[in-house]
């Protein structure tokens, strides 16, 4: 059949051809069945839904079912429905200049049906790719009928010098000239109510009705929907006539697993940049990355029903590499890794796109986003080294070199565009870090070696082992006992009036 769109150019040939006629909803199924049967990939690319949300897809597909996909923000929601466009055949013919994809079997337009009438089998017939069978709209509340199904057009009647009753005087809407195609409403919510009554006809009659005519146009379409669950209060509802002609609705979900996360967001964010300073990611980094969003997901600071898209962990992971890369040029190095303050320079990625509650908006948006990043680095941490809290004497002896060699007043400064054989140098000093860290971490590259020596000290700030100033540029560790008795240090008289001494 793949074949047929460079030899038929007429409704004669198309009948010797031996090409059929079939619905849009049965096109997509014979598809979905043949990619199955094949075992060809079936929405390639969309990760933690193996066994969930696809399933359920394909069931509504193999049904011949309009759906909805309900979920939070950034659950791919809008790109699963894209991707329905694969299930379509190829190319198929419709009536040359046709604005609804008029099957040359089964016109629907007056225009079509006039000009089968008058050339019979010498009709010529276009071949229309998949890709031009899908139609989108984005539900805003400035919506209209005519947008969606179309009105009489007084300029086209002009132009052609036809009578306003005409039926070649009706401008179509989005939805008609997606006929024989798929077409996706995103955030339904949003439409207004009185613009969601206009699609009963077409959910359940499968027809539209322009204004005017007494006229019903059948089309064949394949209708589907995305909302958000928070819209339904926020900004709109689905009205309940809408809402139980969609035959499937389909829940969709953040990842459940770590290991997922990471792949979506090495999959999705920019980390290949080409030319520039190679940037190194410890595997470490990309989980501490995820278990960011992980942490805001459960966070008492965060509004849990507006949700934490995975768009989050995308823009962070790429904010993380634009500051090991900015660090890499100001000091001329070709090849770097990234640290804990480039962490700590993902906070805009995250502040955008965290919706606070009361409390999180008194603690302050930057504030919360700090206390995200370093739950998820003490957390992280504990997966791969010994635990700084646990009630093992083992376990915290593991630390006891590092926390000794600061108990003795030493400390280290750490500044954001520190070069490479400075910051080596700076972690060096710390007596039994990079031990510890070898005897961890599998890797013998010396950038990944020290980032994670880096990373350490920041964990056992996060577990209260180590004072930590976070001054404008630069990060300066010290001994906690010894930080708590400077801040003593600096009371006036006055101020242990206060203290039972």
């Amino acid at each position: 059949m793949k074949s047929l769109h460079t030899k038929v150019n007429t409704l004669g040939e198309l009948k010797k051809s031996g090409w059929k006629s079939v619905s849009v909803k049965d096109e997509i199924r014979n598809n979905l069945i043949n990619k199955i049967k094949k075992k060809e990939p079936v929405y390639e690319g969309i990760l933690g839904y193996d066994k969930t949300v696809i399933p359920q897809v394909q069931h509504a597909i193999l049904s011949r079912h309009d759906m909805i996909l309900l979920g939070l923000r950034g659950q791919a929601k809008t790109k699963m429905l894209r991707m329905m466009v694969e299930f379509l055949d190829e190319y198929m013919p419709i009536v040359a200049g046709s604005e609804i994809n008029d099957d040359p079997y089964k016109p629907l337009s007056k225009f079509a049906k006039d000009l089968i009438r008058e050339k019979g089998d010498d009709t010529p017939v276009e071949w229309v790719h998949r890709s031009l069978r899908y139609g989108e709209k984005l539900a805003t509340p400035d919506t209209t009928v005519a947008d969606l199904i179309g009105d009489i057009d007084p300029i086209k009647a002009a132009t052609q010098k036809i009578n306003l009753g005409d039926q070649n005087a009706i401008n179509f809407g989005l939805i008609p000239r997606a006929n024989r195609g798929i077409f996706v409403i995103n955030e339904l919510p949003d439409l207004q109510p009185r613009i969601q009554v206009s699609l009963l006809n077409i959910m359940q009659e499968r027809d539209i009705q322009i204004r005017g005519f007494n006229v019903r146009i059948p089309l064949d379409i394949a209708m589907a929907f995305s909302a958000n669950p928070e819209d339904y209060t926020n900004r709109g509802n689905i009205i309940t006539p809408l809402k139980d002609r969609i035959d499937a609705q389909i829940i969709t979900h953040y990842p459940k697993e770590l290991e997922i996360g990471i792949n979506i967001t090495k999959q999705e964010s920019w980390t290949e940049r080409g030319e520039g300073p190679k940037v190194i990611i410890p595997e470490i980094f990309r989980e501490v990355i995820e278990q960011a969003a992980f942490e805001a997901r459960e966070s008492e600071y965060v509004d849990q029903k507006s949700g934490v898209s995975t768009r989050m962990t995308i823009t962070a992971m790429e904010h993380l590499i634009s500051s090991a890369e900015r660090r890499a040029i100001v000091n001329g190095e070709s090849e770097t890794s990234v640290r804990v303050s480039d962490l700590f320079h993902i906070v805009p990625a995250l502040t955008g796109k965290l919706e606070l509650v009361y409390e999180g908006e008194q603690e302050g948006a930057i504030s919360v986003a700090k206390h995200i990043i370093g739950r998820a680095i003490s957390k992280t941490l504990k997966k791969h080294f010994p635990d700084p809290q646990s009630r093992s004497e083992e376990e915290k002896s593991s630390y006891k070199e590092i926390t000794d060699w600061f108990s003795k007043g030493n400390e280290i400064t750490i500044p954001d565009t520190l070069g490479w054989k400075d910051y080596k140098k700076v972690l060096d000093k710390v007596a039994g870090l990079k031990e510890l860290i070898k005897k961890k971490l599998k890797s013998n590259n010396d950038l990944e070696l020290y980032s994670c020596m880096d990373l350490v000290l920041e964990s056992l700030h996060q577990n209260s082992m180590l004072s930590k100033m976070d001054v404008d540029d630069h990060f300066v560790y010290t001994d906690m006992v010894g930080s708590m008795f400077s801040s003593f240090g600096d009371l006036g008289e006055d101020d242990f009036e206060d203290f039972d001494v």
